[in-house]
């Protein structure tokens, strides 16, 4: 019983806090289209409304922080994506909620700035969103795996 017990603790713990929700989170990612659209390598602009202010989130997800080519960033997360750190749900979740507070937290900065005054408060609605713009994203590289550059299609998989 007590073996029964530990391990579903230890499950429970694995598990994330929240169910993503991609349906929901298309309807939060209308708040993002304003600034953000997911367009694919062929042009085919798969949510948003084709909006330059912000990035194109096609193929988030593994993507290194502050490299789409075709946006000037600012300098924070420019210096934050020359760590290394990549996008996943967690950093994007955080990210999100605060952009400001995020990247002065990672940086070690309390100078750094974000150009996104925008914020998700509910970090399930930023999950929602992270699982959206996933399920309309190339799965990222696996691990060893070298990503495609920017702007490259990944490579078919069978």
């Amino acid at each position: 019983m007590k073996m029964t017990l530990t391990a579903l603790a230890f499950a429970s713990l694995a598990a994330p806090a929240f169910a993503q929700d991609i349906e929901a989170g298309g309807k939060t990612f209308n708040q993002c289209q304003t600034c953000h659209v997911v367009q694919n390598e062929a042009g085919e602009v798969l949510a948003g409304k084709n909006a330059k202010t912000g990035p194109n989130l096609f193929g988030l997800p593994g993507r290194t922080v502050g490299t789409y080519p075709e946006f000037k960033y600012g300098e924070s997360i420019v210096a934050l994506g020359a760590t290394g750190l990549v996008w996943d749900e967690a950093n994007f979740v955080e990210y999100v909620q605060d952009p400001a507070k995020f990247l002065k937290a990672k940086l070690g900065d309390d100078k750094a700035k974000s150009k996104m005054a925008f914020k998700l408060k509910k970090p399930e609605d930023a999950a929602n969103v992270w699982a959206y713009i996933a399920s309309l994203s190339p799965a990222p590289a696996a691990a060893g795996e070298a990503a495609p550059a920017e702007g490259e299609a990944a490579p078919a998989t069978n």
